[in-house]
């Protein structure tokens, strides 16, 4: 219906929805995030990240972009932004501990109904969940049940529940299910996963897995 042509011409990395239903995206050539206005198809402001690397975006529900980022030296932290003025960096725990991996693979951003920011580091083979603040909440690191192989988090996405939900994308080929204060709950498993990734949940409930091997979107009924 309608496109947008990046200024490189290479791929975005990483995209996002506005609550205003602008679009959000980030771009590595370029090391900036855009936005681009709904009714008017072309960017209306540019974040320039001054020798960052974006790895993955998230538009909050009060109108900031958080943005995962890496420098020169691989060393990760999420940045607030609201409009192009940096207004949080999130990188270290309450004992100045990285909370991220030093690594630049990718680490999906979902924001809680309690305004939590949940995070999923794949390199890490860790979910952490920070709140708004930025103190570290909780470290999910897997449960005990899983015992095909490491686990492996990609997608996260949080529901009208206000469970977490994240994709074991390595052997298990599940969905982890949590509780807002970090308790695991169940898994989403036997429908014939294959690499589960990125996750969506629509207003009823309904949750969408992108298959990274199979190229497929599987809609599955959960609650």
């Amino acid at each position: 219906m309608k496109s947008v042509q990046t200024k490189s011409g290479f791929i975005p990395h990483d995209m996002s929805v506005t609550s205003g239903g602008d679009l959000v995206y980030a771009t590595q050539d370029e090391r900036t995030v855009n936005i681009v206005e709904n009714k008017i198809i072309h960017v209306h402001e540019t974040i320039r990240l001054k020798g960052l690397l974006p790895t993955n975006i998230y538009s909050t529900s009060c109108g900031d972009v958080l943005v995962a980022v890496y420098d020169e030296i691989e060393e990760c932290r999420v940045v607030r932004y609201s409009g192009s003025m940096e207004k949080q960096i999130i990188q270290f725990d309450s004992v100045c501990q990285p909370l991220y991996l030093s690594c630049h693979y990718s680490k999906n951003i979902s924001e809680n109904k309690n305004l939590d920011i949940c995070f999923a580091d794949n390199a890490a083979s860790a979910k952490m969940v920070v709140i708004k603040a930025g103190e570290l909440r909780f470290k999910y690191t897997g449960h005990s049940s899983t015992s095909k192989g490491l686990f492996y988090p990609y997608g996260i996405i949080t529901d009208s529940k206000s469970h977490l939900l994240t994709s074991d994308n390595n052997n298990n080929n599940c969905i982890h299910i949590l509780h807002q204060d970090g308790q695991f709950l169940r898994y989403i498993e036997n429908f014939d996963l294959h690499h589960p990734r990125l996750l969506c949940v629509d207003m009823r409930d309904n949750l969408f897995v992108a298959e990274w091997t199979k190229g497929l979107v599987k809609k599955i009924k959960y609650l």
